[in-house]
Formats: C-alpha cells, sequence, structure tokens
C-alpha cells in the first residue's frame, strides 16, 4: 500500500495477538487479541488481555488504549501498567478495581490524539456488562477501523469512510453469535456480515483477528479458500492475521 515515499508518514501494525476468549491455542494464535500501532518514534498498544499480564511491559508501549473491559481484552492491567492507559467511561467504570494510575478519558467521536495517533471511538454492540467501542486509528497517510468485538456498527458509514484496512471480529466464520438480554442484543457479528460491510462501505482491505475456535483450528488453506468465497467481490482483500504479524503502511 503505497499513497507516499515520506518514510516519516510509516504506520507499523503489528499484531501482538490474535485469540479470543477460547480455551483453543495455537502457535499462530496463541495471545489475547492485542495491536501495536507505532508512528515515528511512539507506539500505541491497543488492548491488553490477561494473557498479557506481567509481559506486556516488555514491549514498552507508550500508551495503551482498551476497546473494553472483558478479562481477554483489559485484564492484563490488574496489577497497573508504566504507561498511561486510555479508555471511555464506561470501560474505566468496569474496571474500577484495576491498579492503573494513569488514567485518561476518550469521548466517543472526539478524536484524541495519543503520541502522535488520532483515535476515535465508535460506539458498537457487543455486551451489556462490557460496553465496547472500535478505534478510527489515523496516523501520517493511514487510516484504518480496529474492532476486535462487536455485532453492529453505530455510525458505521463515518466509521470506515476512506478506511484502508477494517481489522475485525473473528469468533465466528458464518454461523450467528448473536443473543438477547432482556431488549439488548449480545455477541459477535460473523465474518461473512463485516465483509458485507466493507464492500458497501468501499473498504479496501479486511483483515480477521480474535480469532474464535472455528478459525483457530481450521485447517488454513479450507480457510483461506473460504474466506476468499465469502469476500466475493475480487477487489476486497480479506486475510487472518497471526501472532506476530506486521503490516508497514505507507
Amino acid at each position: 500500500m503505497t499513497l507516499g515515499d515520506d518514510s516519516s508518514c510509516l504506520v507499523k501494525l503489528i499484531f501482538l495477538g490474535t485469540r479470543g476468549e477460547i480455551a483453543a491455542r495455537t502457535r499462530r494464535h496463541r495471545m489475547h487479541s492485542s495491536l501495536l500501532v507505532s508512528y515515528r518514534d511512539a507506539s500505541v498498544m491497543i488492548d491488553c488481555g490477561l494473557d498479557w499480564l506481567g509481559k506486556f511491559e516488555r514491549l514498552h508501549p507508550n500508551a495503551i488504549v482498551l476497546t473494553h473491559a472483558h478479562p481477554d481484552h483489559a485484564w492484563g492491567l490488574k496489577k497497573g501498567a508504566p504507561c498511561p492507559v486510555h479508555a471511555s467511561q464506561k470501560t474505566w467504570r468496569a474496571l474500577e478495581g484495576c491498579k492503573v494510575e494513569d488514567r485518561h478519558l476518550i469521548k466517543e467521536r472526539v478524536p484524541k490524539k495519543i503520541c502522535g495517533i488520532t483515535f476515535e471511538a465508535f460506539t458498537v454492540e457487543h455486551s451489556i456488562l462490557a460496553p465496547a467501542v472500535g478505534y478510527r486509528v489515523s496516523a501520517g497517510h493511514s487510516c484504518i477501523f480496529y474492532v476486535p468485538d462487536l455485532i453492529f456498527i453505530h455510525d458505521r458509514a463515518a466509521a470506515l469512510k476512506d478506511a484502508q484496512i477494517y481489522i475485525g471480529d473473528g469468533a465466528t466464520l458464518t454461523r450467528s453469535f448473536v443473543r438477547k438480554r432482556g431488549k439488548r442484543l449480545i455477541g459477535h457479528a460473523p465474518v461473512r456480515t463485516q465483509l458485507a460491510w466493507c464492500r458497501k462501505e468501499g473498504v479496501p482491505r479486511a483483515i480477521i483477528t480474535h480469532c474464535g475456535s472455528e478459525i483457530v483450528t481450521a485447517d488454513e488453506r479450507k480457510l483461506t479458500a473460504k474466506l476468499r468465497a465469502m469476500a466475493t467481490e475480487p477487489r476486497l482483500e480479506v486475510r487472518i492475521a497471526y501472532d506476530g504479524m506486521e503490516l508497514i503502511l505507507r
């Protein structure tokens, strides 16, 4: 993806972990889902699940941003963090007992610059007890949307406008993983549904993370063929992320 030759505009993405809250683990999907976004001389870690407890410090992130308070996204911070942590007010309420001292608030639909990278939170449906957001992340010439857990995005057109990459929820490929709690829906949108969003909003590239058992235990070649069939639109590139995968955006 080349949008310019200025190396100062490079954005690096490292998929630190790609496993959801499941028992299955493999070499490619071992750690709870987390993304490291690096720009110029700084890096921001998105989510820090329980697998990262006592381990994430060696990554030396300049800041951490949380999507929501579920254990596989936030409980790596139970003993605190050596850097600022940013989250929505609802997430901080759910993490009241967490020992993070340097807490910062991210307001929904208010872009916030963190270490030179702009984060804009969009409300998504996923959980009642741990309300979630997805992030429109912009730096240099690059823009992605990161949302590892969701049923739907409330303002999807704005969230995905001109995004180069959609990074989404791999809990399920095709079957419904949506349940009702009273009048509220909770759970996960299938990958097939998320790819339809990308086609509709003109996002050219989709990467699936937060992988469930259906992905983690699958034969990789068969899985790749299935994903390509789901994409239907040849201009939509789709792939499954794995732990340690790196991308450079220009």
